[in-house]
């Protein structure tokens, strides 16, 4: 049996840094060459694409996801669905990290594990955090550090509530226990091994993290703290961090509304943190896609519900070039940086030997997404489905 080729022509690479025009040949799931006149090799069987007038990027990695669903805040009526396959390649997202959230009473690790590998059967590269909101958090074994060492797709813990009304408040001590569980399962099976964590509005705001790395003898970059431009005073409480080396994750379905005049813009907070030393390879955007996004008032009584989604990843992106940053850069927060702090060699580049993740770029529009070698979306719209998707009616 042939393998299966598919030759990208003539594109504006960025692998994230730009390499110019160039062909792209991926061989079954992976990128074997980046160059000039690539031919598909005989022994092949092969498809072209013309990527002319394109920009074309590594698919974007997408490191907070609730692929199972999430949300319940309100009642049982809030419980988002689980992610459909195409509701992530039409946003570019061709590696999705999958976290549980709020609840983990009718939902489980064991449900986020089969979603993930049900999309990972459709064609997406898929892994998961072992955890809830909640601690003592939810696990598939006996405790995290094993679904850590001994579950495949897990890679950290998380993700943990601090600082929210909706979190079980841990101690800094029963904090920095957990960041160590993640740290030794991250040791002893060679993944990231990283605490990811929800940041809510409550007034302590990063200062559990603050304690954990006075106390503690772990690396900072343990720690993954998420929503970071939830608020103002949240974003600047994280500048310290970021100076310190720290990771810090945006999430790019955070925009100011009527409801949340306060929250920042993802690209404008991106700007703010690297004129305040926050080294701009430290800083990453995630979806928080199919998640609920309730707003609160100032008693804690719910006043609006609305759900995540993957494409505010890309307007994240956009966001970042409407304000002058190359492309270049623009890219790597949704592609390099999450795969470096995932510890992900083989996805956020395109490079040999990487995974055959690729998305092109055409008007500002995601024209064409390729994941694991395989043409997913195309003219902006979807042509691979998910299990029990319904093409539309054209």
């Amino acid at each position: 049996m042939k393998s299966r080729a598919l030759l990208i022509r003539q594109g504006r690479v960025f692998a994230p840094e730009p390499l110019g025009i160039q062909d792209v040949l991926i061989i079954n799931e992976d990128i074997v060459a980046i160059g000039s006149h690539l031919e598909i090799p005989s022994w092949c069987d092969g498809t072209e694409i013309s990527a002319k007038g394109h920009l074309v990027f590594p698919g974007f990695v997408d490191q907070h996801v609730h692929l199972a669903g999430g949300g319940g805040e309100g009642g049982p009526q809030f419980r988002t669905p689980e992610i459909s396959l195409t509701a992530l390649t039409v946003a570019g997202v061709t590696t999705a990290v999958g976290v549980l959230g709020t609840d983990g009473t009718t939902r489980s690790v064991s449900g986020l594990l089969a979603t993930a590998r049900g999309l990972e059967a459709e064609g997406l590269s898929t892994l998961i955090y072992t955890g809830a909101y909640e601690v003592p958090t939810r696990t598939i074994t006996d405790n995290p550090r094993n679904d850590v060492v001994l579950i495949d797709k897990v890679i950290g813990i998380g993700e943990i509530a601090v600082s929210d009304h909706r979190g079980s408040h841990p101690s800094d001590r029963v904090l920095a226990q957990l960041a160590s569980e993640a740290r030794v399962g991250g040791l002893l099976s060679g993944k990231a091994g990283v605490l990811h964590l929800h940041l809510g509005s409550g007034p302590r705001k990063l200062q559990p993290v603050y304690e954990v790395l006075g106390m503690a003898d772990l690396p900072i970059e343990t720690f993954v703290p998420t929503h970071l431009n939830r608020n103002r005073a949240l974003l600047e409480d994280a500048v310290n961090l970021g100076q310190r080396g720290g990771w810090l994750d945006l999430t790019a379905g955070i925009v100011p509304t009527s409801e949340d005049p306060d929250a920042v813009d993802p690209a404008a907070a991106m700007i703010f943190l690297k004129e305040h030393g926050v080294l701009w390879n430290h800083i990453s955007f995630s979806s928080d896609a199919q998640g609920s996004a309730p707003t609160f008032d100032a008693q804690g009584h719910l006043v609006k519900m609305a759900m995540g989604s993957a494409t505010t990843m890309w307007l994240a992106v956009l966001g970042l070039v409407k304000r002058g940053i190359p492309w270049d850069q623009a890219i790597a927060p949704v592609t390099s940086t999450p795969a470096t702090i995932l510890k992900l060699p083989r996805v956020g580049r395109l490079r040999p030997g990487a995974i055959g993740h690729v998305v092109m770029i055409y008007d500002e529009t995601i024209a064409k997404v390729v994941s694991k070698g395989r043409l997913m979306v195309e003219d902006a719209r979807p042509i691979v489905f998910g299990t029990y998707e319904q093409e539309p009616v054209r």
